[in-house]
């Protein structure tokens, strides 16, 4: 009897983040809705007053300042990381230097080693070439291997345009 108890109770108890998560959600579209019903109501005020056009002046000048915020972030960030290799040896500038090429060049190693050790152990095995290739370069394989190699090239690309 404990145990049936124990369990409607766990199941309901499941329940009731979905539950919750359905008022808030709820809620949440009734503000949504309220929100932009109040924007168009302002829109038009504005409209009405000629103000439209002040109303798209403000919204690029928010968007420059956007721009402009993101690049003394990053200005900031790259001084932040030259005051970190200053008074360090040159070998800890270079080791710093060559973590992502490390990390891809361990990969694709590491690609290769179980890819060559893979279709050696499939040939002495007599499996066929086709099944061994299925299972060696599969969608998750190829979708890592895309990862690493677009993230290296698309990183040096981008570099070379800025």
């Amino acid at each position: 009897m404990l145990t049936l108890i124990t369990t409607v109770v766990s199941f309901l108890t499941g329940g009731i983040p979905k539950i919750i998560e359905f008022f808030q959600d709820r809620s949440d579209k009734s503000h949504e809705l309220a929100m932009m019903h109040a924007q168009s109501e302002r829109e038009l005020a504005l409209a009405e007053k000629g103000f439209l056009a002040q109303k798209q002046l403000e919204e690029v000048k928010l968007e420059s300042t956007k721009i402009e915020g993101f690049y003394e972030e990053r200005k900031s960030l790259y001084a932040h990381d030259i005051a970190l290799g200053q008074g360090a040896s040159q070998w800890v500038i270079n080791l710093r230097a060559m973590v992502r090429p490390a990390v891809t060049y361990g990969l694709f190693l590491l690609l290769v080693f179980v890819d060559a050790f893979g279709f050696w152990y499939a040939y002495h095995t007599g499996v066929k070439f086709d099944v061994a290739l299925d299972y060696l370069w599969d969608d998750e394989t190829q979708t890592i291997f895309a990862s690493v190699i677009s993230f290296w090239f698309g990183t040096q690309a981008f570099a070379k345009r800025g």
